[in-house]
């Protein structure tokens, strides 16, 4: 009996201690990931703003409603430290004073660009705001990214948002209904899955805007990231980074990343199309095959973490953080210096409404808008 006391006791004690372990970590991570539920905890046009999580057993991200952002993610690097791969701010009042509004939010109407602000369904010409040099972006001036969506908490690893936008609001036509669910998995998957329907044919194009940086947010260049993209033809654009209309092929350009290339091997390279962008901001025509496909693959040269990108949309933009000016400061205390941090937008291509060549982005009455990307992080 002694005996037998002696190992409950022993049991005991290491239960305890696993616990005490358990909760250390938990209080250092939270430490270390820079967010506070207080500093969420708001009201942004009269409706609550808070901070959210979502997490598998070794993925964690974290989410705000204002602008439906994902505005962390945690992922093991290749010697096991959770390492943020997402950059972002530690406030609700940083992503709204940001000069750059779309860090990590839920995109719409219509992600990307629509030509001088003007598209014709049916016969009638649609006039919305300008907020692009001479074209829209992203939905116009009051975007997605800055209004408040409804959340639920599904479940520890579920969040669902969910967003009316009413006839005619930055010029769109009718009431259109999304709901925007995230999810995480156990394959260290984040699922992004997208629903619309509406009363009146609209356009749209819904995406996500995360900024990446696989070595960590704050943690240099993204210059050595390797990428891969799977696609033959890109669509090259003008000045404006309007499509032209064409879907080029990528072979002999800067713009073959079939195979891996480093994000600053030829990002310099005398090219009218990176001048334009300023590097890269481009559209990449997918080789769709089976309704999901491959992406992309990115791997940070320092983490050696690898990020694999599956969708249900024919294109995906790649941004190289071009316009990255060190104006903010993210919430590891890092500027958002140049070239800091990149973007992989799937979605449907740019100016879609105007360009009859590609595929249209038009939804009608009696029909639901459905579309599933994938984000798997992995090691190298």
């Amino acid at each position: 009996m002694k005996k037998i006391l002696m190992c409950l006791g022993f049991l005991a004690a290491m239960t305890a201690c696993s616990s005490s372990q358990t909760e250390k970590e938990k209080l250092e991570f939270d430490k270390e990931s820079h967010l506070k539920a207080v500093d969420f905890d708001t009201e942004i046009d009269g409706q609550k703003v808070s901070l959210y999580w979502i997490e598998s057993d070794s993925l964690k991200a974290a989410f705000t409603n204002y602008g439906g952002r994902l505005i962390g993610l945690w992922v093991p690097d290749k010697n096991g430290k959770m390492t943020d791969v997402v950059v972002g701010f530690s406030s609700a009042k940083g992503f709204k004073n940001s000069t750059e509004p779309y860090f990590g939010a839920t995109i719409g109407r219509v992600g990307n660009r629509i030509a001088k602000g003007k598209f014709s369904i049916d016969g009638v010409e649609y006039t919305i705001p300008i907020n692009n040099g001479e074209n829209t972006l992203h939905g116009g001036i009051k975007g997605f990214q800055d209004v408040v969506w409804q959340a639920k908490q599904i479940d520890a690893r579920t969040l669902e948002l969910r967003y009316h936008s009413p006839d005619m609001e930055e010029g769109f036509p009718g009431n259109l209904d999304v709901k925007v669910t995230y999810s995480v998995s156990g394959q260290n998957t984040l699922k992004m899955e997208y629903e619309a329907e509406t009363d009146k044919a609209t356009p749209v194009n819904l995406t996500n805007h995360a900024f990446f940086n696989l070595n960590g947010e704050g943690q240099g260049t993204i210059l050595n990231h390797e990428v891969k993209i799977y696609a033959d033809q890109y669509t090259p654009v003008d000045a404006g980074l309007i499509p032209l209309g064409e879907q080029a092929n990528v072979e002999d350009t800067p713009f073959d990343f079939r195979e891996f290339h480093s994000i600053g091997e030829r990002i310099d390279t005398e090219n009218e199309q990176l001048k334009f962008g300023g590097g890269y901001d481009h559209n990449f025509v997918l080789n769709a095959g089976e309704k999901m496909h491959p992406a992309a693959t990115v791997i940070g040269d320092l983490s050696g973490i690898q990020m694999d990108i599956e969708t249900e949309e024919p294109g995906l933009q790649f941004y190289s953080g071009n316009f990255m000016a060190s104006k903010n400061t993210f919430k590891s205390g890092a500027k958002d210096d140049y070239r800091t941090a990149f973007a992989m937008e799937t979605q449907h291509f740019p100016d879609s409404p105007n360009q009859k060549s590609f595929p249209s982005i038009i939804l009608n009455p009696n029909a639901k808008y459905e579309t599933v990307s994938t984000y798997t992080f992995s090691l190298q």
